[in-house]
């Protein structure tokens, strides 16, 4: 599991999709990468997302593919089976973290109290996703929410864009940011790869500038 989350903390944006026809995730993905960006959250919000991820994950293997909106057991064993690297989840459901770790799965679930980090801290978690996170109070609210646990790490998401994104990755507890302004609907209906090449260019030059480096895979 720890392998995983240096992974998603090297990628350090985490494009969050969804995908309406599985056709797009391949076209999709490369074009993320293609801007320098090396990880996909293929969310379950549609029925294209499990073959999404299967073929990323067989057919993309320059794509660190994950699987989002994962809210219960049954959809973090198709995720799993599609072959997500990781699950994660809008909240802190205890069921599908425990399956998550007695099957050796590295989850990422959603929390927005000190009482959803404590539960999370209580099964052993420490990377855990700040969700929503503009809406929960920002930045602000995730400084002083992460002030007495500084044993984790956590992974922003929901309302993160590339005019707020360098202020949270500059926060040493984030380990990645979470965004889909990269990945609206209508770029990928439109199949405009080249706009969210460009986009995701844009999101991985704020990553390597905040971070001092640059990313090769």
């Amino acid at each position: 599991m720890q392998e995983i989350l240096q992974e998603i903390k090297k990628c350090g944006v985490i494009p969050v999709i969804k995908l309406d026809n599985a056709d797009d995730a391949l076209p999709l993905c490369r074009a993320l990468a293609d801007g320098g960006l090396f990880a996909a959250e293929i969310t379950f919000r549609t029925d294209a997302a499990e073959e999404s991820i299967r073929r990323v994950s067989t057919e993309c293997p320059e794509m660190f593919v994950g699987a989002g909106t994962v809210l219960n057991i049954e959809t973090a064993e198709k995720a799993a089976r599609a072959g997500a690297k990781f699950i994660v989840s809008p909240g802190f459901n205890p069921a599908v973290v425990k399956w998550c770790i007695e099957n050796d799965i590295t989850v990422v679930p959603g929390v927005c109290t000190p009482t959803d980090i404590e539960a999370g801290l209580s099964l052993g978690l420490t990377v855990l996703k700040f969700f929503p996170a503009e809406a929960a109070g920002g930045l602000k609210m995730l400084k002083a929410m992460a002030a007495p646990y500084t044993m984790v790490s956590f992974m922003p998401t929901g309302g993160i864009d590339d005019k707020n994104l360098a202020d949270y990755l500059a926060f040493k507890p984030v380990i990645a940011c979470g965004g889909s302004w990269m990945v609206k609907d209508e770029l990928i209906k439109s199949g405009n790869w080249a706009e969210i090449t460009r986009l995701s260019r844009e999101a991985a030059e704020i990553r390597d500038r905040v971070r001092g480096f640059k990313m090769f895979m």
